[in-house]
């Protein structure tokens, strides 16, 4: 959907022949509770730090902070960078994880890796469950990253390459439908938990982070592999057979031809992480990165992470801030239903453009308000009425994150590279994200603490900056098939077709590309024979 008349329409794309199965849906629920598990682990740890018997077992300083209100300002209760490493370890260890995970997407497989993730965050959560001191705690949050590490690399992939073309989006998104609702479940186990007499249900919320584990464990040795990942690995008939199965049709014929032509070309590459800089690859790989940067700019993980801590910040008391935490988290669900319902009709640019306009003047108003009616002392508290309206700003914000820069900037990488460096391409946008997402969760309390009401200015400005690039640099690619990409998107677009020139390092021997009619099986090559 062309945008102001930057961009070329995307649409127009080959449309394979395919139903849609009862192993599809089944595969995709199965695969995106890998999604389940990472939001349980970005809501429950904000919920756990505010809990008083947690942080007197580990954070006894910010216990006494908060007890004895020994601190002069309202916003720098739980400043403390301890605090901040428990709930940020889980990023570090999973930008570093994503690398292993890139080799064993590749090499071993989706389902293989999905398998590892489950793995890891099992070990994590008995580590975490068990914890009597900080070391044990954070070691057991290293090892949910490494889940992490592998489930957002294999995850999306998966969903993306397994699901037929006319609703890739839906399917895809339902990762980010997952992410929301483990957010969801962990603010109403922390709500819970929180009343429990004896100091130890901190326990419980961290322990029931098993259940999620254990979904994906089973769920990765159910599901088929896909069909891409086959045909990568020289199981040809085998990925021709679940292509059949998944696709429910007989003549699945063009679309195995297509799958093994761009496989023979991935095999050509043999450094796809090199082969990412290479002038045609830069725009997705530049998109890629600036989505995962610009999403957490958007101050979403800010307030996931601690948003109980935000809320008892703002002068709400435990209940209360809990209990907002739930509302947000129960919104953050809802919406990203909207966008699974909206983002293969109205597209993607349309859902980005629409949601920027809405977070920027919605943190702008919390701005204001936090601004003028919230005193800098540790006594001081929002009046009940403006304390609804944050709410109410805080819910139309995640709202609009949720049906825009949440889903989709998992879901437009994940279909936007060529198959020759997809694994590879994936494994910096996860790797990017879970910098910056390392980057806010360990700063942003300290953040909170410095900038005060200014923090919300500060992700609002990001927020006008990335609806700019969005309107000039991100085209639309919804109802494109994933291997014509090129041709249809990248070829199409006002900047980014001057990095698609068939140069003679992008032709392949024989001129035997997946480009244009003079490459390729439509002019009787035969793409089986060559592997």
């Amino acid at each position: 959907m062309a945008g102001g008349g930057l961009a070329a329409p995307a649409g127009g794309g080959t449309q394979f022949e395919a139903k849609i199965t009862p192993i599809v849906i089944i595969s995709c629920i199965m695969a995106a509770t890998g999604g389940l598990m990472f939001g349980y682990d970005v809501g429950v740890s904000g919920g756990v730090t505010s809990m008083g018997p947690f942080l007197k077992k580990f954070f006894p300083v910010v216990y006494r902070r908060t007890q004895a209100g020994d601190h002069d300002s309202n916003y720098c209760k739980y400043d403390n960078q301890g605090l901040q490493m428990f709930t940020s370890s889980l990023y570090l260890a999973g930008l570093t994880a994503t690398f292993f995970a890139s080799y064993t997407t590749r090499r071993l497989g989706r389902r293989l890796t999905m398998l590892i993730a489950g793995v890891f965050f099992i070990v994590g959560v008995i580590l975490n469950t068990a914890a009597v001191n900080i070391e044990m705690l954070i070691i057991g949050r290293v090892l949910l990253g490494c889940g992490v590490g592998f489930a957002n690399q294999a995850v999306p992939l998966f969903l993306s390459e397994i699901a037929p073309t006319r609703i890739r989006g839906g399917l895809n998104i339902l990762f980010q439908l997952n992410v929301t609702i483990g957010i969801l479940f962990a603010n109403l186990v922390n709500y819970g938990t929180a009343k429990i007499e004896g100091g130890w249900g901190w326990r419980v919320s961290l322990g029931l982070a098993g259940i999620p584990a254990l979904l994906l464990t089973v769920g990765s040795l159910m599901v088929v592999d896909t069909p891409n990942s086959l045909i990568e690995r020289g199981r040809l008939d085998e990925g021709k057979a679940v292509l059949r199965r998944i696709r429910g049709v007989d003549n699945v014929e063009p679309e195995y031809l297509e799958l093994v032509e761009a496989s023979r070309v991935a095999k050509q590459v043999q450094h796809p992480f090199r082969n990412l800089l290479k002038r045609r690859n830069r725009p997705q790989l530049i998109i890629a990165m600036a989505l995962q940067i610009f999403q957490q700019f958007t101050g979403i993980n800010a307030i996931m992470f601690y948003a109980p801590v935000l809320f008892n910040t703002l002068g709400f008391k435990d209940d209360a801030s809990l209990y907002s935490a739930v509302i947000t988290g129960a919104v953050n669900v809802i919406s990203t239903v909207v966008s699974i319902y909206s983002v293969d009709k109205v597209g993607r640019r349309f859902l980005l453009l629409e949601a920027g306009v809405q977070m920027f003047l919605s943190q702008t108003v919390i701005a204001v308000i936090l601004g003028l009616k919230l005193k800098d002392s540790t006594s001081s508290s929002l009046p009940s009425g403006y304390a609804i309206m944050v709410v109410i700003m805080v819910c139309t914000f995640v709202s609009a994150f949720a049906w825009s820069w949440g889903p989709l900037g998992w879901l437009i990488p994940s279909e936007t590279f060529p198959l020759e460096t997809r694994s590879a391409g994936q494994s910096v946008t996860v790797c990017v994200n879970l910098l910056f997402t390392f980057v806010i969760a360990q700063s942003f309390l300290s953040m909170l603490c410095h900038f005060k009401f200014g923090i919300f200015l500060f992700f609002s400005s990001w927020v006008l900056v990335m609806s700019v690039f969005v309107l000039f640099l991100v085209p639309e690619t919804k109802n494109v098939p994933i291997e014509e990409m090129t041709e249809r998107v990248w070829k199409q677009h006002w900047l980014w077709k001057r990095f698609m020139d068939d140069d003679d390092e992008h032709r392949l021997e024989g001129g035997k590309g997946i480009d244009g009619e003079k490459n390729g099986y439509r002019n009787g090559f035969d793409p089986v024979s060559q592997l």
